[in-house]
C-alpha cells in the first residue's frame, strides 16, 4: 500500500501535475500539457486568445478541461496507479473568472464517461472565453468600487488590497455593465481554482480563502463576502458566487466520471483548491516566520509568510489568505529582469561579463542611484517609462550595472517594510538567482542569508503538499507542514550565501537615500543630493 498524492496546476499556458509518493518521498511523475502545442483547436498563443486590444487578455475554460482529459489519459495509459491516490488538490491562476448558468450543476451530476467533458458542458457557459489575470482593461470599474468602498484605504481595510485591474470583482463588474442579459442568466461565477475543483467534484466546489482574497470581495478579517464589497460590485452577486472555504477542508470525494474513465479509487479526496501563489508559497517552502522568497524572472516578486495580517495602506502589496490558515503577501516590480537586460545589452555583456564588473565594484556604488523604469511599474505605481539617474552618468558601465542592481534590491526592502518583519532568511528563485553575484548584492541590501535553490512547477508541487497534508488530517494522522514540505524540498541543502555584516551600516543609510530619491521624483520632494554628499563623506 502506497499513499500518492497529485497536484495539478492550471496556469495560463500549461495544465501541470506533479505526482509524490509520501512513502518513498519522491516525486513520481511530472508532466505538462502545453495549450497552443497539444490543443491547437482553440488557437491560442501562449495560452491567450488572441486580441486586437491590448489590454483585454481571455482565455478558454473548455481548453482547461480538454486538458484535463488528455492528463489523465496520459497517466492511465503509462500505467500510472491511479487508484492509489489518496487525495488530490490544485492551483489555477489567480483572478481569471468563469460565468455558468444553471445547467451546470446538474450536467456535471450526469457525466457520461463514453464522452469527453468539454461535449457535456458546453451549453453551460454564459460567457465563452475568462478574463485571466493579464487582462487590465477594468480601470473604470476599479475606480467605480474604490469609490462606493468609500477610498483606496477604505477598500484596503475591508478586502486586503486595492483595486486591481485584474483582481475578480472588477472584472465581474464589467461583464455585469457590458452583458447585462448574460450576466442575468448567470447562476454561478467561479474562480479558475474552484471551477477546476469542482469538474473533479461533481458538483459546484467553493473556492478557498486565497483565492478568494484575490477578488475585491472577501473580507480579510473576517474571510466572509463582504456585503459592501458585493453590491459594490454588481447586484445579486451573493447569489451568483460559491461558497468560501479554508484552504485545507476536504470538500468531497472524486466524480464518478474520473471513476470510470480513468480507475480512480471512488476513495480519493478532493481537497480545496487555491491560487498559484498560495500554493507557490507550500511548493518554495516558505511557511514560518521570518521566511521570504524572491522570484527574479521577467517581473520580480517578492512574497512572504505573515502569521498575523498586515495592510499595505500604500496600495502597493497584496495579501492573500495562507494555505495555513494565516496570510501572505505579495508584492511585484514589473522591471525586473527586463530592467536587467537592458542595463547588461547596452553595454555589449554576456552574464559572466556582468557578474564580474558588479563584482569589482564596490557596495554603496559610491552613492550611485537608478530608478530603472525603463517600462511602467508596478511597485511604485509609475505609468510613463523612464529612467532616472542621479549622481550616474548613462555610459559609466561599472555605476549601471551596480545601480540596476543595488537599487532593485534597495526598492524591494523599501516597499516591504509594510510588513513590519525583517527577513530572517531568503529563499531565491527564477532566472537571476542562478548568479552568485546578483544574490550576494541581495543578502548585503538585507542583511540576512539567501539561499538559492532550484524549483520547478511550485504551485503543482505546492497542491500535492496540501493534498497529503489534508488527507492525514482527515486520518487523525497529523503532520506538521515542516515534515510535509522538507520531505520534498531541500532547502537545508541548497547554496547559502550570507551577508557581509560591515556592509549593514551602509545599506541602512543607503536605503534612506533611495527613499528620498524615489520621494523627490514620485512625490515631489526634497532633492536628495545634499543627503547623498553626506552618504559619500561618510562611506569614501
Amino acid at each position: 500500500m502506497v499513499d500518492y498524492f497529485l497536484g495539478l496546476d492550471c496556469s495560463t499556458q500549461s495544465l501541470t501535475a506533479i505526482l509524490i509518493n509520501f512513502n518513498s518521498k519522491k516525486i513520481i511523475y511530472e508532466h505538462s500539457i502545453n495549450y497552443d502545442r497539444e490543443l491547437p483547436q482553440y488557437h491560442t498563443e501562449n495560452g491567450i486568445i488572441p486580441s486586437s486590444d491590448d489590454k483585454v487578455i481571455h482565455s478558454y475554460p473548455l481548453m482547461w478541461i480538454e486538458a484535463l482529459d488528455i492528463l489523465f489519459g496520459l497517466m492511465k495509459g503509462i500505467k500510472i496507479q491511479l487508484q492509489e491516490i489518496k487525495a488530490i488538490s490544485g492551483s489555477g491562476q489567480q483572478h481569471g473568472t468563469v460565468y455558468l448558468n444553471d445547467k451546470f450543476e446538474k450536467k456535471l451530476e450526469n457525466l457520461d464517461p463514453n464522452e469527453l467533458i468539454v461535449d457535456q458542458i458546453r451549453v453551460c457557459f454564459t460567457r465563452k472565453s475568462s478574463p485571466i489575470w493579464m487582462d487590465s482593461s477594468t480601470s473604470k470599474q476599479c475606480e467605480e468600487i474604490r469609490n462606493v468602498l468609500g477610498g483606496m484605504i477604505e477598500t484596503i481595510k475591508i478586502t486586503g488590497s486595492n483595486t486591481f485591474e485584474r483582481f475578480s470583482g472588477p472584472q465581474i463588474r464589467k461583464f455585469y455593465q457590458e452583458n447585462p442579459t448574460e450576466y442575468r442568466e448567470t447562476s454561478v461565477i467561479h474562480l479558475v481554482s474552484s471551477f477546476m475543483a469542482s469538474i473533479l467534484l461533481g458538483k459546484n466546489a467553493p473556492i478557498d480563502h486565497g483565492d478568494g482574497s484575490g477578488m475585491n470581495l472577501m473580507n480579510i478579517e473576517t474571510k466572509q463576502w463582504d456585503n459592501r464589497a458585493l453590491e459594490a460590485t454588481a447586484p445579486l452577486l451573493n447569489k451568483k458566487l460559491p461558497n468560501l472555504s479554508n484552504s485545507y477542508d476536504v470538500i468531497g470525494r472524486i466524480s464518478p466520471y474520473f471513476i470510470k474513465k480513468y480507475e480512480f479509487n471512488p476513495e480519493t479526496l478532493l481537497i480545496t483548491w487555491s491560487g498559484d501563489n498560495p500554493n507557490s508559497l507550500i511548493g518554495t517552502g516558505v511557511i514560518g516566520k521570518g521566511k521570504v522568497a524572491i522570484s527574479l524572472g521577467t517581473s520580480d516578486t517578492y512574497f512572504s509568510y505573515m502569521e498575523k495580517l498586515r495592510l499595505d495602506l500604500n496600495g502597493e502589496g497584496i495579501v492573500f489568505g495562507a494555505p495555513t490558515g494565516d496570510y501572505m503577501s505579495l508584492i511585484c516590480f514589473k522591471n525586473g529582469s527586463l530592467a536587467r537586460e537592458n542595463i547588461k545589452e547596452k553595454f555589449s555583456l554576456n552574464w559572466a561579463q556582468f557578474s564580474e564588473v558588479l563584482k569589482a565594484t564596490p557596495p554603496g556604488n559610491y552613492g550611485k542611484i537608478i530608478l530603472p523604469y525603463f517600462y511602467p511599474e508596478i511597485v511604485p505605481l509609475v505609468l510613463g517609462p523612464k529612467v532616472y539617474r542621479f549622481g550616474l552618468e548613462k555610459d559609466d558601465l561599472e555605476g549601471n550595472i551596480r545601480a540596476i542592481i543595488e537599487c532593485q534590491f534597495l526598492s524591494m526592502r523599501l516597499h516591504s517594510e509594510w510588513i513590519k518583519e525583517k527577513p530572517d532568511e531568503i529563499y531565491a528563485t527564477g532566472g537571476a538567482s542562478v548568479n552568485r553575484e546578483i544574490l550576494q548584492v541581495a543578502a548585503d541590501v538585507f542583511n540576512t542569508k539567501v539561499r538559492y535553490f532550484e524549483v520547478t512547477n511550485s504551485a503543482a508541487l505546492g497542491a500535492a503538499l496540501r493534498s497529503a497534508k489534508s488527507y492525514y488530517e482527515n486520518k487523525n494522522s497529523s503532520k506538521n507542514w515542516s515534515e510535509i514540505i522538507n520531505n520534498f524540498i531541500n532547502i537545508q541543502h541548497s547554496d547559502v550565501i550570507l551577508p557581509n555584516i560591515k556592509y549593514k551600516e551602509l545599506y541602512d543609510m543607503m536605503l534612506e537615500l533611495y527613499r528620498k530619491t524615489e520621494d523627490f521624483i514620485l512625490k515631489d520632494g526634497i532633492n536628495p543630493d545634499s543627503f547623498r554628499r553626506k552618504f559619500i563623506k561618510e562611506f569614501y
